[in-house]
């Protein structure tokens, strides 16, 4: 009769997740997706919790704790890379702790949890550097075909090609001296360094794109991009603004009241009219009335898009306003570090992008956010470097 209060959870959350599913349908919601993880996530701790107190342990508290520490920093603030940290240390403890409650009480229902968590583990493993190496050659063989030729959309190629060169190291090294194999280790610690920073990258971006503005805004910052034929909006471009309409769309469904579209982008050399222009144009002829359609066509960045457009919701608004802004989804968390350097307290929603374009734009993402933090990184890597040239001298002199 073990599987008794599994069978009773799962009855219990199948029935909440029902009800989730209704309410939140009932309210045109489009984030569905979120409120069934809060409920996932909540019924899942209530039921680990009375498998604790049956046990008379209390290892729960360590990923609860963890847990707990990630949620305080990331509602503090969401544009923070350190979230993605203490997310996947969470996670780590999370498995941790599913090994141990296994052993301890044989739930059916840990054991199933932990046989998920075990399959991703494993397929990573077995989807290991070849695969990944085989896919970025792919990926960019698409890229290529269907964009331009720029040194942006070539990232994944020269990840491959770095990578491949990791993958027959050994080989390569085989003739040189010791000391030269030694002082190859560079790279590989190198490599393995930024692989985590890019997960804990990768890790809060993904998180970010759950985030759930209330339908209280006053302001939609739309995030501009490259004009075709220096005068039309691009389709890259058209899923901000048309992000932007979908939100302003529902919350004047839930509140009556819509916030107002802010398109921000200048004239590059390249371009006819400033971007901000052929948004606003591409919005009206979308059913969104003219006047409620504002234009900063100043910036040339994004930084100069959040501060340019601050300044127009501080002249418009001084006594105070809520906004959010809009881009692809890719592009929101930087963006939203950005919005923390011009002073505007705003989140992120983020347009849907080509599955097959993703992998590209957040390598660039990625090494936007290196130079943002580029001495950090430089302190981090010189030691590296410094610690195994030193090494590589020991080698050579003293063997």
């Amino acid at each position: 009769m073990a599987f008794v209060p599994s069978l009773i959870f799962s009855i219990i959350y199948l029935l909440g997740a029902f009800g989730v599913y209704k309410y939140r349908k009932q309210k045109d919601d489009p984030d569905i997706f979120f409120f069934e993880s809060c409920w996932t996530i909540f019924a899942l701790l209530i039921y680990l919790a009375v498998l604790e107190l049956r046990t008379g342990s209390f290892y729960i508290l360590i990923p609860i704790l963890l847990g707990s520490l990630f949620l305080v920093s990331y509602r503090r603030n969401k544009h923070r890379l350190i979230n993605g940290l203490l997310f996947n240390v969470f996670i780590l403890s999370f498995g941790g702790y599913l090994i141990i409650n296994l052993f301890r009480t044989e739930d059916i229902l840990v054991g199933g949890l932990l046989a998920v968590l075990l399959a991703i583990f494993l397929a990573v493993l077995l989807f290991g550097l070849v695969t990944l190496v085989i896919f970025l050659y792919w990926n960019s063989l698409v890229v290529f075909r269907r964009e331009s030729h720029s040194i942006a959309n070539l990232l994944t190629l020269l990840l491959a090609i770095v990578l491949t060169i990791f993958l027959f190291s050994d080989v390569l090294l085989h003739p040189f001296p010791q000391w030269v194999q030694v002082l190859f280790g560079i790279a590989p610690v190198s490599l393995l360094y930024l692989f985590i920073v890019f997960l804990n990258f990768l890790s809060v971006s993904i998180l970010y794109q759950f985030n759930h503005p209330r339908y209280d805004q006053d302001f939609i910052i739309v995030l501009g991009a490259g004009l075709l034929n220096g005068e039309t909006v691009s389709p890259l471009l058209a899923q901000r603004i048309n992000k932007a309409i979908d939100f302003y769309h529902l919350q004047f469904k839930a509140k009556k009241q819509a916030p107002r579209l802010l398109m921000s982008g200048g004239q590059g050399s390249d371009e006819k009219v400033p971007e901000a222009i052929a948004m606003k144009e591409y919005a009206v002829s979308n059913g969104i009335p003219d006047g409620e359609v504002l234009v900063e066509a100043n910036s040339t960045t994004t930084l100069e898009n959040m501060q340019f457009s601050k300044e127009v919701m501080d002249a418009l608004k001084p006594q105070g306003y809520k906004a959010i802004f809009s881009s692809n989804n890719y592009h929101i968390f930087r963006a939203g570090l950005y919005a923390d350097q011009a002073g505007v307290n705003a989140d992120g929603i983020g347009a849907r992008t080509a599955l097959y374009y993703l992998p590209n734009a957040f390598l660039r993402e990625f090494v936007a956010i290196l130079f943002m933090h580029k001495k950090r990184h430089i302190v981090v890597l010189s030691g590296i470097v410094l610690f195994y040239v030193i090494a590589a001298l020991l080698q050579m002199y003293f063997t």
